[in-house]
This record gives C-alpha cells, structure tokens and sequence, in this order.
C-alpha cells in the first residue's frame, strides 16, 4: 500500500544543502574582508555584512518554512539570491573603484582556487598568501613560477601587501557567489517546480482531508 500522505512535509536539513554552507563562507569571508578593507565609517560596510547575512540565513529560514508553506520557501529563497546579487556588485564595485582586475573565471589563480575548494576561512587566507607569494616571486625574479607543490613550498615567505591581497579575496569572494548563486537560481527552479506538481499547504491540507474522511 502506498504511505499515506502527511500534513507537514519533511523540512529544514538546511545544513547539508551546499548552497548553505557556501553561503555561509561567503558571510565569513565578507565579515572579515569588511573588516580589513573597507572603512568602518562607510555604510558599505555594514550594508555588505548584512547582505552576505541574509544570504544566509534566508536559505535556513526558508528550508524550515517548506514544511508549511512552499511559498514562503520560493519567496525567502529568492531573497537569499537577490541578498547575494547585492553583495557581488558590492565586490565588484571595490575592484572598479581601487583599480583591481576582475579575474577572469579561467584566470589561473582562480583555478587553483576553485581547485582546493575552500571550506573554510582559514582555507581561503592560505590561498592567498600563495598567491601573493607567486606574485611577488614572478616580480622579483621575472621567471616563471613554479606549478607543482613540490616546487612551491620552496618560494620565500614574504609579508601580505594589503592591496593586492584585498583584489585576491575578492575575487575569491565573486568566485564563490557565482557558484553559490548558480545553486540557488537550480533551488528555485526545483520548488517551483515542486509547487506546481503538489500544490501547497492548503492543497495538502485538503487531500489529507478527504483521505481521513474516506476512511472513515
């Protein structure tokens, strides 16, 4: 026999979507570049924070809203993305206006970003500094720089240049948006879909309903 259909859907488990947990990078890797970089005075600071927040804590908000209510799910889902629309012309904003490239998707560094698939802050503060050590290294010697691990651990250490390492992370930080916003316009889609095939909480309300009052 079928299984009877339930009431309230299974929701949350917002933790294991990937989306979430990229998003949640991103909210930590903004925290700190904000810190860094931009003046404490300027509402772009709070207003990136807040963005890179939201973010978050709307794909959490509405992955437990889905139990009841489909519709909040899409609307709130839909506010993380445009949350991190937001945050990503913030960043791009800060490379135009310091004078920094925008990196390329297939530019290398962001290949050997992209490559260790950063979890975590400390991750993305290692990339980096490798990646200003293959800077300074390329300048100070004019000779290519080392690819294989082997090889790069032997390049010296030197201090962080601030501004060169504010144009790294974010980078980093587009990077990581794209992907996290290419997942979510995929959720969207899906509940979307989901919606229109099952209906929502009043529709399930009324099957429910119907089935207990066959029943009996």
């Amino acid at each position: 026999m079928p299984e009877k259909e339930g009431l309230i859907q299974p929701h949350g488990g917002y933790r294991k979507l990937v989306s979430f947990q990229i998003a949640q990078l991103i909210y930590d890797i903004t925290v700190r570049f904000c810190g860094l970089y931009i003046d404490r005075k300027s509402r772009t600071r709070d207003q990136m924070v807040q963005a890179a927040r939201s973010g978050v804590q709307n794909i959490a908000e509405g992955s437990q809203a889905s139990g009841t209510s489909k519709k909040t799910e899409i609307k709130l889902t839909n506010v993380a993305r445009a949350s991190l629309e937001e945050l990503r012309l913030d960043y791009e904003y800060f490379l135009r206006q310091k004078g920094f490239p925008q990196l390329d998707a297939k530019h290398p560094a962001l290949m050997r970003f992209k490559a260790k698939k950063c979890l975590s802050l400390e991750d993305v503060r290692a990339w980096a500094e490798e990646e200003r050590k293959r800077i300074v290294n390329t300048a100070s010697l004019s000779l290519p720089v080392p690819e294989s691990p082997s090889q790069s651990l032997s390049v010296p250490a030197c201090p962080l240049n601030n501004l060169q390492s504010s144009a790294l992370i974010a980078n980093a930080a587009l990077s990581k948006i794209n992907i996290c916003c290419h997942l979510l316009d995929r959720q969207i889609a899906s509940q979307a879909k989901s919606f229109e095939n099952e209906g929502g909480f009043t529709e399930r309300l009324y099957r429910v309903r119907t089935e207990r009052r066959a029943e009996k």
